[in-house]
């Protein structure tokens, strides 16, 4: 089965795996460049579920958050780096994802027990929110590591001072 679906067939996997008293725990972000930092959280997050779903950002989604040189990689490239890491066992291509509404349609139809977050996320309101909503918890996987950031790298490789 491959790991980088829709999110039609992400719910359709979802739903199965309920039926079978699978527990899901969901991430998300851009994972533009992946480090040290990313591995952790996805690791740690996968440990409070029996599957691990990251809903990945678009490209039109990374550069309203990040800026103009962003992302590094497109989203196909960060899904293919997502899906060979052995932790992560659903990769869901967010296509025109913009508004908060598409975001908790597609976090209800998942249905997981389990939404991942770091300590100080700067959106874990909007994970408390849709946690609510579909009667999941929100789990922080590990605290934000600061020193390991893919804007800092994103720099570094654009020649661009820290």
């Amino acid at each position: 089965m491959n790991k980088i679906i829709n999110t039609e067939e992400a719910i359709n996997i979802a739903k199965k795996l309920r039926e079978q008293n699978k527990s899901i725990v969901l991430a998300g972000g851009c994972f533009d460049l992946i480090h040290a930092g990313h591995i952790v959280f996805l690791e740690k997050a996968k440990k409070y579920a029996d599957s691990l779903f990251v809903l990945l950002e678009s490209d039109q989604s990374v550069k309203n958050k990040k800026g103009n040189n962003r992302p590094v990689n497109n989203q196909k490239a960060r899904a293919i780096v997502l899906s060979a890491l052995s932790v992560v066992d659903f990769i869901v291509m967010l296509r025109g994802v913009t508004r908060n509404e598409e975001y908790d349609k597609i976090v209800s139809a998942i249905k997981p027990l389990y939404l991942a977050t770091t300590t100080n996320d700067h959106y874990v309101y909007h994970k408390k929110r849709q946690a609510k909503q579909i009667g999941a918890k929100v789990v922080y996987a590990t605290k934000r590591i600061y020193n390991k950031s893919t804007t800092k790298l994103a720099k570094l490789v654009n020649g661009q001072s820290l």
